[in-house]
């Protein structure tokens, strides 16, 4: 416990942030120096990379996260192989920023989303809302040394939440203006948005999932390209949306249901592909037209969005845009398109890197449950009350 208990004396915490979302790419770590908590906390973004799955692990994931296919074994092991890759990641990052773990505070850790079922269940008489976030956290602090914070949502969903979005709180204490209102929007495989109203306090943030961002177009690319994404929204500029397509798209009950919400594989994964494959199929329509169609959907679900949940209580001046999907040309003029009177840029205008900033999110989230910060926000969430977010792995040298 001496290195716990000599983290709260420290000015600055030299930290690592790890990220695989929705997208199954790969995973994203940032080395980072922290200075403070809460709202006086600071960054200092000293190294970042990502670093791609290869293709079996990539088929690993996606099979064991599809209803009915995953097996409690396949699990078990996916669960401790994922803990061995990120100590790899770091363990690289570390080497090309001149650094060795014992340089490091803490490992804060998403994890990958194997399932998200927030919405209460009936299971044997009790009413059950459930998460399952795989990448062992004692794996990395065991085998590196380093103290590891990990599994972030299940905290909030133990109180009746729905353990997403968590970057809102990251939004907050790191992005709220003065001047301005902002909409932070995070464009990975699912699409979510914070929204921050000039000189807000926290209990006025507000933030939920959107729906699809690049999880369907990613699907669409690999079936008909062989290609893990559409890069720089090419594919989809070439093609002309298609309205009889849209107009079914744009009729999904998830875009009508009212915040907090969340959203992920479960909803927009491979049955959802197939059942718009087929439907594509029935038209004769050409990969490039559908790719068009449903990068036009994603932006539509953000728009929607906006229009439907957010304007009336909160006027956004800007939107700064994070996540994979700002490489994509084609879908970022489409929100722009969709949200003509706010200004559409990267979160890079306000001093974040747009690709580093989940797996930031994850050190400053690691940073709050050390401090003894409660990091959820129940307004966005749902949760009954503030919880801390994150479960502790000491190292060896710590016992």
């Amino acid at each position: 416990m001496k290195r716990l208990l000599a983290l709260f004396d420290k000015p600055a915490r030299t930290a690592i942030g790890l990220m695989s979302g929705t997208s199954v790419d790969g995973v994203s770590v940032v080395l980072a120096c922290l200075t403070g908590s809460g709202i006086g906390t600071s960054i200092q973004q000293l190294a970042f990379a990502t670093y791609p799955f290869t293709d079996d692990v990539r088929r690993l994931i996606l099979e064991n996260s599809a209803p009915g296919q995953g097996t409690v074994d396949q699990i078990c092991r996916l669960n401790f192989l994922l803990g061995d890759l990120y100590v790899d990641a770091i363990e690289a990052l570390l080497k090309e920023a001149g650094m060795a773990a014992r340089d490091i505070d803490f490992v804060g850790s998403h994890g990958q989303t194997l399932h998200h079922l927030p919405s209460p269940y009936a299971v044997a008489g009790k009413s059950v809302r459930s998460t399952l976030q795989i990448g062992e956290p004692s794996v990395i602090a065991n085998r590196l040394g380093i103290l590891t914070v990990g599994d972030f949502r299940v905290a909030d969903v133990a109180v009746g939440g729905e353990g997403a979005p968590l970057v809102p709180y990251f939004d907050f204490i790191i992005l709220r203006s003065e001047k301005v209102s902002r909409g932070l929007l995070n464009l990975g495989g699912i699409g979510n948005i914070t929204v921050l109203p000039k000189g807000c306090r926290q209990d006025q943030v507000f933030a939920f999932d959107t729906g699809p961002a690049n999880m369907v177009i990613d699907q669409l690319m690999q079936r008909s390209y062989q290609r893990k994404f559409d890069e720089g929204g090419e594919v989809a500029g070439r093609g002309n949306v298609r309205p009889e397509i849209l107009e079914r798209l744009v009729q999904h009950p998830y875009l009508h249901r009212r915040p907090p919400k969340s959203t992920g594989r479960e909803m927009f994964g491979a049955a959802f592909v197939d059942e718009l494959i087929g439907l594509a199929g029935t038209m004769s329509l050409t990969p490039e037209d559908l790719l068009a169609t449903v990068t036009e959907f994603s932006a539509y679900c953000i728009g929607e969005s906006y229009r439907r949940f957010i304007e009336s209580e909160t006027a956004l001046d800007e939107l700064l845009v994070s996540g994979g999907g700002v490489k994509n040309r084609t879908l970022m003029t489409a929100i722009q398109r969709q949200l003509p009177n706010i200004t559409v840029q990267p979160c890079s205008h306000a001093g974040i890197d747009p690709h580093a900033k989940e797996a930031l999110c994850f050190a400053v989230l690691a940073n709050e449950m050390l401090a003894g910060h409660a990091a959820n926000l129940p307004r966005v969430t749902g949760a009954r009350r503030p919880v801390l977010l994150g479960k502790i792995c000491l190292p060896p040298n710590d016992l």
